[in-house]
């Protein structure tokens, strides 16, 4: 076995959530090495579209995440807006009825006593914002916060910033643990890595690294296709989705569920969404469901008829049950933090978490309440 690699804390996973932990604990004076068993973005950050959403989030926990991580995501747009493809293109979530537009105004009601900025948008305003969009639909929410960017690069840089050891291609076998229990590093299918503290951002595979530090944390993988068209003029100026989009996020159902979510990006391609399944790491492609997203993006954007889909991608999104991901120190294995289980927000949230976790892993108070993020919360509701 090769020499001991010695660090103050080894950071499971390359994606987006464990870049941004790398980050933010090298900028508080940690010594970080970052260890994936594949390339950086090789998991559900390369199969995700790079949203920064506050559209989506009902007041609670989560949206606090989101509004502290989107603070924090226009503070790092200073240093690498144009080379992560940071957009402040903001949000339109589309109702299709006058009763969808009353309940969609409820809904951002909430938000805005909450702190969104969330501005009601009548028939005619809105083609205004989206002047392609369907004839006849009664109105919107418009979300000037929803942000986008391109989550590989950004993870990519986010990393390079960080100055963090970066060891791809090694897979983690085991996280060794003193006689009182307390984790003391990796080890690796390439040798040991010392460390008193390891965070388990390892995405959908969160459930395996719990389990080789002898716990447990109930994350599974939700399967998602996205379209891919050709490159055009910008014409989808906004994300914009159908109102119907919360309820799915918010589902527990494992069975197939499409809305209609459509947006620019900065080199051309529109990306269309959205499904949702819960297969297992089945990665075969699946034509109904490309059929399904089409036909949803086409009856809110009646042009899209005409245009050419060039590919379809796949990722699966880190699942936990209460649909909150699990954030900071694991009180049945010391030194064990987890940054995993945001389901599709990861790319969003991930600048929050990094931010709390470099908190924790400094014994500093966390500028929010990690008790709704516990990762030992399941074992409660078990018992």
């Amino acid at each position: 076995m090769s020499k001991p690699l010695t660090c103050d804390v080894v950071v499971v996973g390359a994606g987006m959530v464990g870049a941004a932990c790398a980050l933010y604990a090298a900028r508080a004076g940690l010594d970080v090495i970052v260890v994936d068993r594949g390339p950086v973005a090789g998991g559900t950050t390369g199969g995700g579209e790079g949203n920064l959403l506050v559209s989506d989030k009902e007041p609670g926990p989560e949206l606090e995440l989101a509004l502290l991580s989107g603070r924090l995501w226009s503070e790092l747009a200073a240093e690498f807006g144009r080379l992560v493809e940071y957009e402040t293109k903001g949000g339109v979530v589309v109702a299709s009825s006058p009763g969808g537009l009353a309940a969609l105004e409820r809904f951002a009601e909430g938000q805005r006593a909450a702190g969104v900025v969330a501005e009601p948008v009548g028939g005619d305003a809105l083609y205004d914002l989206e002047p392609h969009l369907a004839p006849g639909l009664p109105g919107a929410v418009h979300y000037p916060q929803d942000c986008q960017v391109m989550p590989a690069l950004a993870a990519a840089h986010l990393l390079r910033a960080s100055g963090a050891r970066l060891l791809t291609g090694r897979t983690v076998t085991d996280v060794p643990r003193t006689p009182d229990g307390a984790v003391r590093g990796v080890r690796t299918d390439r040798g040991d890595i010392h460390a008193p503290a390891v965070v388990n951002a390892a995405g959908t595979w969160g459930s395996d690294l719990a389990a080789l530090a002898g716990t447990s944390l109930p994350v599974l993988p939700r399967r998602g296709f996205v379209l891919v068209t050709e490159p055009l003029p910008r014409m989808v100026r906004h994300k914009v989705y159908a109102a119907d989009y919360v309820a799915d996020v918010a589902s527990d159902s494992a069975a197939l569920q499409t809305s209609p979510v459509v947006e620019g990006t900065a080199a051309g391609p529109i990306l269309i969404g959205a499904s949702r399944e819960r297969v297992g790491f089945d990665r075969t492609f699946s034509l109904p469901v490309a059929r399904a997203l089409a036909a949803g993006a086409t009856r809110m954007f009646p042009f899209l008829s005409d245009v050419r889909a060039l590919r379809a991608y796949l990722g699966f999104r880190p699942y936990l049950p209460d649909h909150l991901p699990a954030i900071g120190p694991d009180s049945r294995v010391p030194g064990l933090h987890h940054a995993c289980g945001h389901e599709g927000a990861g790319i969003g949230l991930a600048t929050g978490t990094g931010h709390l976790i470099a908190q924790a892993l400094t014994a500093k108070s966390p500028d929010l309440d990690l008790t709704p993020f516990r990762p030992d919360r399941f074992t409660e509701e078990a018992e």
